[in-house]
C-alpha cells in the first residue's frame, strides 16, 4: 500500500512529516470530501471487506468509497503510518426509534493523540451526522463545527457523542414529511469506551450488517459525501444536498427524485462513483436519516 497514492486520492498536497492538530484536521476534511461514506456494494451484488489491502484498492485505486468499518479503518492506517498516535475504537450507535444504544459494538472510530491531548476522529459516520474536525476528547464541552455544535459526555468510564442541529428549510414541499428528515434538534450520535480495539473485533458485526434484513445497510443503498459548504446524499433513488447555515442558523434541504439513468450519471459527477456492477436502489424501512 502506497501512502502517496492515498495522498492523491484525497487531495492531500501539505506536510508529511509533521503530527500536528492542524495536519490531523486537514487529513480529516480532505478524506471526508473526497471518499464516500456508501455501502453500494451491497445492493451491488457484492461485499463489503475489512482486510486493508482490499479497502485500500476498493477506497483508493478504484475510486470508491465505504461504510464505517472501511473508512475509518483507512484512515487508522494513514494516521498511524504518518507517525500520529492512535488507537482504534469501538461505538455504538443510538437507534432512535428505539431509544436506546445498539447493544453490539458497529462503529469504528479513532483516538488520537498530540501533545498529551486526546482527539476522536471519525470520518464514517456520514450525512449530517458527520464531524469535519478532531473532537477533543473533554467531557461536557460545546464544539461548534460547520455541520452542528458537537458536544462529548463522559458517564462512568462510557463516553457519549451528541449533537445540536440548527433548524432545517425544505423548499420541496412534497418532501416536507420525508422519513429521511432529522426531526430532533438535539441528537444522540454513538457512544464508546477507550479500550483499544483491533479490526479483529468488528468481523462479526461486519458480516452481520451486510447480511441481516433486520439491519439498515440491507434495508437502504446510500451514500453520501461532504463538500465545502455541506452534504451531498443518495438514499435509494432520492438525492439530497444540504447546505449548512444558508442563512440566520439554518440548513437549506433539497431534494430530488431520480431515475435509474440519472442515478448512475450522479453516482459519477457528483460523488466519483464509477460501478462495475447493476445498482438495485434500495429505500426500506428501516430509520435512516440524512
Amino acid at each position: 500500500m502506497d501512502m502517496e497514492a492515498y495522498f492523491e486520492r484525497i487531495g492531500y498536497k501539505n506536510s508529511r512529516n509533521k503530527t500536528d492538530l492542524k495536519t490531523l484536521t486537514e487529513i480529516l476534511k480532505h478524506q471526508i470530501q473526497a471518499i464516500p461514506f456508501e455501502n453500494l456494494n451491497i445492493h451491488c451484488g457484492e461485499s463489503m471487506d475489512l482486510d486493508l489491502e482490499t479497502i485500500f484498492y476498493q477506497i483508493v485505486r478504484k475510486r470508491r468509497g465505504g461504510w464505517c468499518l472501511q473508512v475509518n479503518h483507512l484512515l487508522y492506517w494513514a494516521l498511524t503510518t504518518m507517525g500520529f498516535e492512535t488507537i482504534m475504537l469501538g461505538g455504538y450507535v443510538f437507534n432512535t426509534p428505539a431509544n436506546k444504544y445498539s447493544s453490539g459494538m458497529i462503529h469504528l472510530l479513532v483516538q488520537v493523540t498530540i501533545n498529551g491531548s486526546n482527539y476522536i476522529v471519525d470520518a464514517g459516520f456520514g450525512r449530517s451526522y458527520q464531524m469535519w474536525e478532531p473532537l477533543e476528547l473533554i467531557s461536557g464541552k460545546d464544539q461548534p463545527q460547520v455541520p452542528a455544535i458537537f458536544r462529548l459526555t463522559e458517564e462512568n468510564g462510557t463516553w457519549y457523542l451528541d449533537q445540536i442541529r440548527r433548524e432545517q428549510y425544505i423548499p420541496n414541499q412534497e418532501f416536507i414529511n420525508s422519513d429521511l428528515l432529522e426531526k430532533n434538534k438535539y441528537r444522540k450520535i454513538y457512544s464508546f469506551t477507550l479500550e483499544p480495539r483491533t479490526i479483529e473485533d468488528f468481523e462479526s458485526i461486519n458480516a452481520y450488517l451486510q447480511t441481516s434484513p433486520a439491519s439498515v445497510f440491507t434495508s437502504k443503498s446510500f451514500c453520501s459525501l461532504q463538500t465545502s459548504e455541506g452534504v451531498h446524499c443518495l438514499v435509494g433513488s432520492t438525492l439530497t444536498y444540504r447546505r449548512f447555515n444558508y442563512k440566520d442558523n439554518v440548513d437549506l434541504v433539497e431534494f430530488k427524485a431520480l431515475n435509474e439513468e440519472e442515478i448512475e450519471e450522479v453516482l459519477k459527477t457528483i460523488f466519483g462513483i464509477s460501478l462495475e456492477r447493476k445498482l438495485v436502489p434500495k429505500h426500506g424501512d428501516r430509520f435512516f436519516t440524512i
